[in-house]
This record gives structure tokens, C-alpha cells and sequence, in this order.
């Protein structure tokens, strides 16, 4: 471990983050593993796929 991360560390423990920060950020990582999980136990829609339909130039 660098000394900055203990810098860093440090830094955290006498100013914490507010309790909505913690909130949001739980709140994203938790809706990530959501589509995750989802992604994982049902496949990734047709839809979604790209296609390789444009190859070289963009239509115009």
C-alpha cells in the first residue's frame, strides 16, 4: 500500500462522506449487479445487439 492511499485513508476518516453520498453510491453499484444479474440469468436482448450493417463509411 503507497503512502498516498493512506493519505487518502486518512483524509476520509476525518471528513466522511454524507450519509446521501453513501446512499447514491450504494444505490448505483446496486442497480449495476441488478443488470448484471439480470443479464446473466436471461442472455442479452436481440435488440441490443449491434450489427455489422455499416462497415467502412456511415451512410450518409
Amino acid at each position: 500500500m503507497s503512502i498516498r492511499w493512506l493519505l487518502r485513508a486518512y483524509r476520509w476518516v476525518r471528513n466522511p462522506p454524507s450519509p446521501l453520498k453513501v446512499k447514491v453510491v450504494l444505490g448505483v453499484i446496486g442497480v449495476a449487479l441488478l443488470i448484471g444479474a439480470i443479464e446473466h440469468w436471461i442472455g442479452w436482448p436481440e435488440w441490443l445487439t449491434p450489427s455489422n450493417e455499416f462497415r467502412g463509411r456511415w451512410p450518409r
